[in-house]
């Protein structure tokens, strides 16, 4: 749990400090800072499930072959 807390601090610095350094504005910073992340956690949960997708297709196509070669 550490690790992750460390992380998401990071995570929100980097954020917030290369806003800041483009726009010179710490309430920007602040918001993309806090948005970003959150947007970030939607698009890698959706990312994941489209990868779910691909390992069970990949799974039932090494299926598939298996059992044709059984059968020869």
């Amino acid at each position: 749990m550490t690790k992750t807390i460390t992380f998401a601090i990071m995570h929100f610095s980097i954020a917030f400090g290369v806003t800041y350094l483009i726009t010179g504005d710490l309430i920007l910073g602040g918001l993309v800072a806090v948005i970003e992340p959150a947007v970030n956690t939607v698009g890698y949960f959706f990312h994941e499930k489209v990868w779910q997708r691909l390992e069970q297709r990949k799974t039932a196509t090494i299926g598939l072959l298996t059992k044709s070669f059984v059968k020869l």
